[in-house]
């Protein structure tokens, strides 16, 4: 079992509504990858709410294993959700483990 986690901050230039259209496109483009990426176990994306946090979004996924995991983040679907991503947002960390 392999977790992935990933935290962002949305980029400057968006306002807040693009920020929440942004966060919406997100979750709905990365949920869509649940049952056509092997190996992904879960997925779950969190817009974060709360003004304390020092990021905005997060993905936290489970994969069955570290071979899966290679395989999404070369899977089509997953490159075209990330493209998007790395669109509208900065300061990525990742925490896999």
């Amino acid at each position: 079992m392999v977790y992935h986690h990933v935290y962002w901050n949305f980029i400057a230039t968006l306002t807040e509504e693009e920020k929440i259209a942004a966060g919406q496109k997100i979750t709905g483009n990365l949920n869509s990858l649940k049952g056509v990426v092997p190996g992904l176990i879960d997925l779950e994306v969190i817009v974060n709410k709360n003004p304390a946090s020092n990021r905005a979004i997060a993905l936290i996924s489970k994969f069955e294993s570290q071979e899966a995991l290679d395989g999404y983040q070369i899977h089509p679907k997953h490159l075209e959700a990330a493209s998007y991503v790395r669109s509208v947002t900065c300061d990525r960390i990742c925490f896999d483990y």
